[in-house]
């Protein structure tokens, strides 16, 4: 069994969490789940209980968490700083989309999850660090209003792309690749249309409206 003594609970969840998500394509995101996680990792299954005793949010926000790491470590810095910046952000979307490939059918389940009212402001919570964790990594250090701008639009982005990305099975994820390029080319094109516009035209921007653009987009 594995020696969890100097590990915090945050580490241990981070441990769980990819034996969780396969553990949850067939048990959802259950107490099963966790105790199958636990056989796999050779953590306690009392341990393991109690990393997750507030239920599914905590194990997919655990999910969350172990997949932001794998997004950074396939991306090194120096990497990311030899490309422009619309390829950063493309790359490590691919690079998060690759750290879930297999996993298709737990995330249709997590979707489900946090679609629930309950849940909707801790999902909320989920989306918006996604995104700041991509743009972070891309290199953004904005602290004005293009700082909430352009993670309310990335959130956006990502969560349509995700929608793609679980139903498609095109060779090597082909249609959902397409469809991020052409979300990343709007949002692309929101960026230098915004920066045309001085701070009091932007004054009336809807975070809600953009959204809902991006989510349904004209066909």
């Amino acid at each position: 069994m594995a020696d969890t003594a100097q590990s915090t609970l945050t580490d241990i969840r981070l441990t769980l969490a990819p034996a969780l998500a396969a553990a949850a394509a067939f048990d959802g995101w259950s107490e099963a789940a966790v105790q199958a996680a636990a056989a796999e990792t050779g953590i306690d299954p009392e341990v393991a209980h109690y990393a997750f005793v507030d239920g599914p949010m905590a194990m997919i926000s655990a999910w969350i968490a172990h997949v932001d790491l794998a997004m950074a470590g396939a991306l090194p810095a120096g990497a990311l700083a030899a490309m422009p910046v619309r390829e950063r952000v493309r790359s490590l979307i691919v690079a998060r989309l690759d750290a879930q490939r297999g996993y298709e059918e737990a995330l249709r389940r997590a979707q489900s999850i946090m679609a629930l009212p309950g849940n909707a402001a801790q999902s909320l919570r989920l989306g918006w660090q996604t995104a700041d964790a991509i743009w972070r990594l891309a290199g953004d250090r904005a602290t004005d209003y293009n700082h909430y701008t352009k993670r309310v639009t990335l959130t956006a982005v990502y969560a349509a792309t995700l929608s793609v990305f679980i139903g498609d099975d095109t060779a090597g994820k082909a249609d959902t690749l397409a469809f991020l390029d052409r979300r990343i080319a709007g949002i692309m094109r929101f960026e230098k249309a915004k920066a045309r516009l001085t701070k009091p035209q932007f004054a009336h921007f809807s975070p809600v409206r953009l959204l809902g653009r991006l989510r349904y987009p004209a066909n």
